[in-house]
């Protein structure tokens, strides 16, 4: 069902974050990028030097096989702990830079393996480009979907061999990640459940990118969160509501989906107001759903 929640101002930090001294690769990103652009896009809030702290958590990069191809990724779990529940976490088109890797810590904090893998490697380095233009013609719009399934597929392989319970495996992703949610929840049969962050519904299709969340919600094989704000210019509101309406008719996990429309966020707005209620939700989404 489609819900509008009118969200208070929210005052604190994030769960479990505490401030630590010293620029980020976030921070140098956001200062190369410049701020007016990078707050159009990215979810940047004045906490960029806030970080969720690792302690407790074991965390750092690994490498993940994909048919040969050593794929970067970033891992957090709880220290010394096994037989997790499974979060893949999927960036936007930046890569996984300090706010996805705090995105990942977040999530062991709370009881999860987070995996955040590098889904455009091979195409180049997406935090190596201060021209957004740029960076969406030279990598991004050349990975194909299909290279990205089998990343995901990969990495959901390497957290069953690392500690992960493959009975227990969400997803969730940010604007170009919130689409790759939509899309890994009905290619995989492991994904329980899935929560997407303002990922765009609908658009044109190519040999790349063949079909878009409204194409496969037949196939979806966990309910699907979708987080998305109502002053987001880019993913117009008529989309959301026709997606809703194309979810009725779906698979029984796409008629248990449901959306939560912020009315006044834009695009981008995990690290702002309606954060904090986006991140219980997700929380609480993954426990109904079986992943936790």
């Amino acid at each position: 069902m489609l819900k509008t929640d009118q969200v208070s101002d929210l005052k604190a930090l994030l769960p479990g974050q505490t401030s630590e001294q010293g620029a980020t690769r976030r921070t140098a990103l956001k200062a190369a990028l410049g701020v007016g652009y990078a707050a159009s896009v990215m979810p940047i809030a004045a906490q960029t030097a806030i970080q969720t702290s690792a302690k407790g958590l074991t965390v750092g990069d690994v490498t993940i096989d994909v048919n040969g191809f050593a794929m970067p990724a970033y891992r957090a779990a709880p220290e010394g702990k096994t037989n997790l529940p499974v979060v893949i976490v999927l960036s936007e088109i930046f890569g996984v830079h300090e706010y996805i890797a705090d995105t990942a810590r977040r999530f062991a904090h709370a009881g999860y393996l987070a995996i955040a893998p590098e889904l455009f490697v091979r195409q180049g380095d997406a935090q190596g480009y201060a021209e957004m233009a740029k960076l969406i013609a030279e990598v991004i719009s050349k990975v194909p979907d299909a290279q990205v399934m089998a990343d995901l597929d990969a990495t959901v392989a390497w957290a069953g061999a690392h500690g992960g319970d493959l009975n227990k495996v969400g997803v969730t992703g940010f604007c170009w990640g919130g689409r790759q949610t939509w899309l890994y929840a009905a290619h995989s049969k492991h994904i329980k459940a899935g929560v997407a962050w303002y990922g765009r519904l609908m658009g044109q299709t190519n040999a790349l990118n063949p079909k878009h969340p409204m194409d496969v919600v037949a196939n979806l094989n966990g309910p699907v969160l979708g987080l998305y704000g109502a002053a987001d210019t880019g993913i117009p509101v008529n989309t959301v509501a026709a997606m809703q309406e194309a979810l009725k008719t779906g698979s029984k996990a796409a008629k248990a989906s449901e959306f939560v429309l912020y009315p006044d966020a834009p695009h981008a707005f995990h690290a702002k107001d309606p954060a904090e209620d986006g991140w219980q939700r997700a929380l609480a989404w993954f426990k109904t759903h079986g992943v936790a």
